[in-house]
């Protein structure tokens, strides 16, 4: 199963859902047992390659950590990707002089 796919409005979605399960920490700790390793691997679905990876154990330390749940690792993973991480393409026009 791969998310790689998925419209980047789609992913946004499905960041916001995942970081909201991850306050049902707040109500029932035992959760994170269950959710850190979930959302890491769900991390590696939404975004492959290298950054996937990083962001995977990412999520799983803030997840597994008490008190980090509150720090949206979906949403900022996605701004990450499609607002602050956009490649420009530069193409170098050539000019001939003579």
């Amino acid at each position: 199963m791969t998310l790689e796919n998925t419209s980047k409005t789609k992913k946004l979605a499905l960041g916001i859902l995942f970081d909201a399960m991850g306050y049902i920490s707040f109500i029932f700790p035992p959760f994170d047992f269950v959710w850190a390793p979930a959302s890491a691997w769900l991390m590696t679905k939404l975004y492959q390659g290298k950054k996937g990876k990083i962001a995977a154990a990412i999520s799983f330390v803030e997840e597994a950590l008490p008190f980090l749940d509150v720090v949206p690792t979906f949403t900022l993973m996605w701004l990450y990707t499609y607002v602050f991480s956009t490649k420009k393409s530069s193409r170098e026009t050539i000019i001939d002089v003579k």
